[in-house]
């Protein structure tokens, strides 16, 4: 029997996203979201194209509309998440469902008294919500009124929203994330952080000068919540991509360090509470100069409890990335590793990876991590079982299985980890391409890519794989 190296309290679970799993996107006063208008998603659905297709209305064919209708249905999702045993559950607040423009003065009643009664159906199974105050889901108000976060007003209307739940919840939620991958806004502008602008039109002054917005408005976040309960455990959430030279040679290595740099810089500040400067030579060498505000300096200090990320794939970097192919399917660029392989959608697959990334943060900050994003996104068949419909995705299983013995390595490595959520427990709509046949769930929901289906919910194989594992706290992985 191998000694257990989770720790006892570690969190198990999954994680979602409003506008990708909700639905009802105009049921009970929401207002409407970048995602409500973006039907193929978030990064360029042809090749040579920079933006999103945005359309002026929702359009039928976004599937987001309708998502799977935890709307209506999460008793049922939660009852089957409890049945795994999760402790923990990511979700996001749809700020459209709160304020339904992003910009009024009183809260939608409707909206808040929603997302209570999900709070209470989790504590009804000793579930801990863990919960993303902004997850790709801008109020397209704010988008087309004020560009999103390239305007500064953004950060009022956000700490309005921010008071608003967490005043409203402070007895029911413990754990929060400000903003979804907030890195990612220098490469999804759109999706990211509601900015209308076309990409070809922004500058690299222009995106970070409103990733700077938000960055202040997380640590102003952070501030307010830790002043409304001081209990609360308030993390940052970047998209973490392990970069490997592509050679030996010295500026493969550089190319790395830029590379990681771009992303560094957003836990650096949410930890360290100011501007790194690595950072500085960069903005000098690219005419960059950030606008601050006189509090600006200030706010930045109120850093962060933990670190979040969601982990997928690694890259390759090289000076002379022109010579390679590039890796497909990713929104931060990179090389294909020929030591890797990939999924159907062409992201490559390094459970080591997720080792030297949880290794990486914690020497860097030796702050708690959480791993709140991690899975296997492909093409599932439903199949007849002994006991109904199932899906055989043992698949799955092996990249779930080997990602979760690294995470076991990293904690006998030193490092502490809060818990691990893997991404999508329920089949939900891609964000990046707005399917459903990209699916990551342990459990199956009848709905097509024609939006067609029954939505009704099946067990894959992997649901008891993962009950097990969560019932041993992680002790099966190593039997």
């Amino acid at each position: 029997m191998t000694k257990n190296i989770f720790p006892k309290n570690f969190l198990w679970g999954g994680a979602t996203a409003a506008n990708q799993f909700e639905g009802a996107y105009n049921v009970d006063g929401k207002g409407l979201s970048v995602q409500d208008v973006t039907p193929q998603g978030g990064i360029p659905a042809q090749e040579g194209d920079l933006n999103p297709l945005i359309t002026e209305e929702p359009t039928k064919d976004n599937l987001k509309l309708e998502g799977i209708d935890f709307y209506h249905r999460y008793k049922e999702d939660i009852a089957l998440f409890a049945e795994m045993g999760f402790k923990v559950f990511r979700l996001s607040i749809a700020w459209s469902r709160i304020f339904p423009n992003g910009d009024e003065t009183e809260p939608n009643e409707a909206g808040l008294q929603f997302y209570d009664d999900v709070f209470d159906e989790l504590a009804k199974y000793g579930i801990e919500p863990l919960v993303t105050l902004s997850h790709y889901e801008t109020p397209l108000h704010l988008a087309r009124q004020y560009n999103g976060w390239a305007s500064r007003d953004l950060i009022g209307f956000y700490e309005r929203y921010a008071r608003t739940v967490f005043t409203r919840y402070k007895d029911k939620v413990k754990y929060w994330l400000t903003f979804n991958e907030v890195n990612s806004v220098l490469h999804a502008p759109f999706m990211s952080g509601g900015i209308a602008t076309p990409v070809e039109e922004l500058s690299k002054q222009d995106l970070y000068q409103a990733a700077h917005h938000e960055l202040v408005a997380s640590a102003l976040a952070t501030k307010v919540g830790h002043e409304i309960n001081p209990d609360f455990k308030i993390g940052c959430m970047v998209l973490a991509m392990p970069a490997y030279p592509m050679t030996s040679n010295p500026l493969d290595q550089l190319a790395v360090r830029d590379f990681e740099n771009q992303n560094y810089l957003f836990s650096d500040i949410h930890a360290r509470g100011k501007y790194p400067n690595y950072i500085k030579r960069y903005f000098e060498e690219n005419n960059i100069e950030i606008q601050f505000a006189p509090e600006d300096e200030e706010i930045l200090k109120n850093t962060v409890d933990f670190i979040s990320f969601s982990y997928y794939m690694s890259v390759a970097q090289a000076h002379d990335p022109e010579n390679y192919n590039s890796g497909r399917g990713n929104i931060m660029g990179g090389i294909n590793n020929p030591y890797l392989e990939a999924s159907e959608w062409g992201w490559q697959i390094d459970p080591v990876g997720l080792r030297l990334v949880l290794n990486h943060f914690y020497d860097r900050y030796q702050l708690p991590l959480f791993i709140v994003e991690n899975g296997l996104g492909a093409k599932d068949v439903l199949v007849d079982g002994p006991n109904g419909p199932t899906v055989e995705d043992d698949y799955r299983i092996d990249y779930l299985q080997k990602h979760l013995v690294q995470v076991g390595e990293a904690l006998k490595d030193g490092v502490e980890l809060l818990g691990y959520t893997t991404w999508g427990p329920i089949d939900l709509v891609s964000a990046s391409t707005a399917q459903l046949s990209k699916r990551y769930g342990f459990i199956y929901v009848d709905r097509n890519d024609d939006g067609s289906g029954s939505l009704a919910r099946y067990k894959k194989k992997s649901f008891n794989w993962y009950k097990e594992v969560i019932a041993t706290n992680g002790a099966s992985l190593f039997d």
